[in-house]
């Protein structure tokens, strides 16, 4: 629109149109005050948003981290466990041949004294030690026959025992000179 002299008959439009130009004025302020307004809430609710987004990747990554960690400690235990299962099953493999061995000196002798089952368990005590060279086997070895003739033991038996103890304090005489 042209500017247009004031004539004092434009007088009343002139005033007209400065109030509906204030209040267009008022109005626009009014409406980049709340655009301005409802910006600022855009930009709290993206930080907003943002920090919950990392916080977010955060509480993920830790949780990955953990559970890495807890598939790592079931492995480890898994092992430990296998390890020890494959020497559960060598011990017993070898207290199966032990006992095998020790059936073979219980029939030995009573083959070589004529006894039979009933008549006596008891067991010469240098048969158990044969084989043993030094102080090392001799102990070890004790350990086992008492751990096996202790008469705590199911199958245990006194009289074997004793023998056991007898020919023992005899080879231990032995091995210190």
């Amino acid at each position: 629109m042209s500017v247009a002299k004031v004539v004092p008959g434009n007088k009343e439009e002139m005033h007209a149109y400065q109030q509906w130009f204030f209040k267009e004025t008022v109005e626009l302020e009014h409406q980049k005050q709340e655009l301005a307004d409802e910006l600022e809430k855009f930009e709290k609710r993206r930080a907003k948003f943002e920090r919950e987004k990392r916080a977010f990747k955060l509480e993920k990554d830790t949780e990955k981290k953990f559970r890495m960690q807890e598939e790592q400690l079931l492995l480890m235990k898994q092992k430990v466990l296998e390890d020890e299962l494959r020497k559960l099953a060598d011990e017993k493999s070898h207290m199966e041949r032990q006992k095998e061995f020790y059936n073979r000196v219980y029939q030995y002798q009573q083959r070589e004294s004529g006894e039979t089952a009933e008549t006596s368990r008891t067991v010469q005590g240098e048969l158990f030690f044969m084989g043993v060279r030094n102080e090392l086997a001799l102990k070890k070895r004790y350990k086992d026959l008492v751990r096996i003739y202790h008469p705590d033991n199911p199958s245990g038996d006194t009289g074997t025992l004793q023998e056991i103890n007898k020919e023992y304090d005899k080879l231990c005489l032995k091995f210190a000179n």
